[in-house]
């Protein structure tokens, strides 16, 4: 909330809007003498930031100070889909660990997302109260420390509460980072949030690959997480340091609304904007659930394809969508982000729909890999344009539209199987195609 008095500096705490074209707001020292040395030292970085993010328009390549914090996020983003790739596949081990039957399995991984879609709205206020690079140091590490905890479970019980607690941090760490992407987008007056999120993709193959080996030589679960966990929070920490937003000007527990502004609320329903860019999120993501989950049972109930060929349906989809982000900035700054989700969603549905007549394993991955490139850059269009939605808290929109990108991702693996319990795969797939023409018709909400 803006005050009256104009003399007053812009608030420390204040998410910046993207549209300032700057890195933050937050150059200005406080003159109370609370500040410390370090705190000084990073508002004199901010300051060149915020001097060189403004000259960006003028200038076909950005400051170094903005490249700078742009590969800081870039390494946060990496580190959170390496965490991610990594988990996935300890999956396995901590089915047969505990003896879990399949059902159980899947009742206890629904409490990650639970607790993900619970934490989200919080990041908007722990930004605000702490700056959003503390706050995005802080998540980090809770996020990486999370990683550790469900291998230690001992029964089922205490594997949901792990794995609630893990996907608190995860939802922490995805909603800080997107903040601070949008921000880092702001500064460089074009599209970089596909690429960053085109590296999510990539710590997701290097996690992934790592875990694979690790399963191979038989490392125990319990000592491959607490091996990586403070490796990749040492690294998330380390970068955190180089992204965007210095410390709070005022103290943290100074009321709100002290200095001219208002703390986001703890939880709070999604602004009309941010609400219909959250559903285009929605059926992007409902697609990537429901090829993630069943593209392998697809391949092999539908076309009769052997286990090894089966998996390749799901490697096909998860290579092409990281290819497509890698490159999607570029596509977006050329045609815009409406035409390219436009074109995106025709690619993603004739995919489905090659899906849908697929009788042998060949069309269905080519099927499915064309789904991965549709749906590539829909997800970090969907966060740029909610971070753009507010002038005050970019956090708290793309907190909204994450938590239904994540409740999609939640109900379509669900939806999918109670679909094809009462009809076919094929059906399934024929509704998953409908969302993705979706994306054509709802595309217009991310026009600036």
């Amino acid at each position: 909330m803006q005050t009256g008095d104009s003399r007053r500096e812009p608030d420390a705490r204040t998410d910046t809007a993207p549209g300032d074209r700057r890195l933050d707001g937050r150059a200005t020292v406080p003159d109370d003498g609370r500040a410390t040395a370090s705190v000084g030292s990073d508002r004199v970085r901010d300051a060149r930031l915020e001097a060189t993010a403004a000259g960006t328009s003028g200038q076909s390549r950005p400051g170094r100070e903005v490249r700078r914090a742009r590969v800081a996020v870039s390494v946060v983003f990496a580190v959170h889909g390496t965490a991610s790739g990594t988990f996935a596949t300890r999956i396995p081990w901590l089915r047969e660990n505990l003896g879990l039957s399949p059902g159980w399995l899947g009742l206890a991984l629904v409490f990650m997302t639970v607790g993900a879609s619970a934490a989200m709205p919080l990041s908007a206020r722990l930004a605000h109260r702490y700056g959003p690079r503390r706050a995005l140091a802080w998540v980090s590490l809770v996020c990486c420390a999370g990683l550790v905890l469900p291998p230690q479970a001992p029964a089922l019980g205490w594997l949901c509460v792990a794995l609630f607690l893990y996907g608190c941090g995860l939802g922490l760490m995805d909603v800080a980072m997107n903040a601070q992407g949008v921000r880092v987008e702001a500064a460089y007056g074009r599209s970089v949030m596909s690429g960053l999120h085109g590296l999510w993709s990539v710590g997701t193959l290097v996690g992934g690959a790592g875990g694979v080996l690790a399963a191979h030589a038989g490392l125990d679960g319990r000592v491959h997480l607490a091996s990586a966990a403070p490796l990749l929070g040492a690294l998330a920490v380390a970068a955190a340091h180089w992204t965007p937003g210095t410390e709070p000007a005022t103290a943290p527990d100074a009321a709100d609304g002290d200095d001219g502004t208002e703390a986001p609320p703890r939880f709070a329903l999604p602004s009309r904007g941010a609400l219909a860019i959250g559903l285009l999120g929605f059926c992007a993501v409902f697609a990537e659930g429901a090829s993630m989950d069943w593209s392998g049972i697809y391949l092999a109930d539908v076309t009769g394809a052997e286990p090894g060929l089966a998996a390749s349906a799901y490697t096909a989809f998860a290579c092409t969508m990281a290819l497509a982000r890698l490159s999607g900035d570029a596509v977006v700054r050329r045609f815009g982000p409406v035409a390219t989700v436009r074109a995106g969603g025709v690619l993603a549905a004739l995919g489905a729909a090659l899906v849908v007549a697929a009788r042998t394993p060949a069309v269905a991955v080519t099927g499915f890999a064309l789904i991965g490139v549709g749906i590539a850059v829909v997800v970090p269009l969907c966060f740029a344009a909610a971070g753009r939605t507010t002038a005050t808290a970019p956090g708290q929109a793309i907190a909204g539209v994450a938590t239904l990108a994540y409740a999609s991702g939640l109900a379509a693996p669900a939806i999918v199987g109670w679909i094809a319990q009462t009809t076919t795969l094929s059906v399934s797939f024929g509704v998953v195609t409908a969302l993705l023409l979706g994306l054509v018709a709802m595309a217009t909400v991310l026009r600036a």
